[in-house]
Formats: structure tokens, sequence, C-alpha cells
């Protein structure tokens, strides 16, 4: 797996990745329950996890219950984007478009992500309705926005939930 650099490149030292890890395995417990396999992290600027959160579009019967939008949901719930800016949102995979805005929107300083769009997508076919859009995070959010967005990493570590998944 790897896909193209989008923005300038930028390094994850072992917290990071120790918190991709986490995210990972998130995703693969949201499986085990039977949702999609996506999760996701809350990190304040002392390195502790605050919140997490998994897929649960299935169990809840909501589109919009993405990882990181649930994530989104709890965070906001209890911090101001005055205080967001300042954490960072890890994923298994690179946000898509709607929980882009919600980070956003949130006012979440960083994300960090393991899985890309471009590696996602290898586990659908090429039709042009597969079910995924591919407009991911690294387009999305931007420097400009006050948001820093580095992926992916673990691209192997993280495809190992999607594995026969997606053709069930």
């Amino acid at each position: 797996m790897g896909a193209a650099p989008i923005g300038p490149k930028v390094t994850m030292d072992a917290a990071d990745l120790d918190h991709l890890r986490h995210a990972i395995t998130i995703s693969e417990a949201a499986r085990a329950t039977g949702n999609d396999p996506f999760g996701a992290i809350l990190v304040d600027a002392t390195g502790q996890v605050v919140a997490k959160a998994e897929n649960t579009i299935r169990t809840d019967r909501d589109v919009t219950a993405h990882a990181e939008t649930n994530l989104v949901r709890i965070a906001s719930a209890q911090w101001s984007p005055e205080e967001l800016v300042s954490h960072t949102l890890y994923s298994s995979c690179e946000p898509c478009a709607m929980c882009s805005g919600a980070i956003f929107w949130a006012g979440i300083g960083k994300v960090a992500f393991a899985l890309s769009v471009e590696g996602l997508m290898e586990f659908f076919d090429k039709r042009p309705d597969a079910p995924l859009h591919q407009l991911g995070s690294r387009r999305l959010l931007t420097s400009q926005d006050g948001i820093t967005v580095v992926g992916p990493a673990l691209e192997d570590e993280a495809a190992r939930a999607h594995v026969g998944f997606w053709t069930q």
C-alpha cells in the first residue's frame, strides 16, 4: 500500500504510531461487533487519550455514525473549538469528506491516519459506482484552516481489519 503524497511530508514519532495502533485496535473491535472496521481516538496536548469511538453505522442504523464523526460528537460536547485546537484525532483510516467537515467545525488541530483512501479503495472493485467517495482529509483539511493532516502510516497494519470484510 502506498498513496502518493499530497502535501508536505510530515513524519510521525513513536507516540503517534502507538496512537494509530490504538485506533486500529478499535477498528478491529468495530468489525467484531458487526460494524465497518474503522476506529478513532482523541489525544490532548499532553499525549493522553481523552476519547475514543468506533464506527457504528450498522448497529446504530445511522449512515453518519463513522468513527471520526462519533468521536467529534463526544469531543464537541466536552470541549470548545479553542480547546480542541491542541488535540489530535488519530484514525485507522483517512477521514472521508463528511468526517473532515465535522473535524473542521469542531476545531480539532491535527489529524493523523493509518490507511489512506487509496489503500482502502484497493478493497473495492474499480467500478465508477463503488460505495466509497475518494475525497479524503488530505485534500479537504489544510494548514490554512489551522489543521495539520499527517498520514498515511502503518497502512499494512490498518488494512488487515478490512481483509474479507467488503466482500461479505
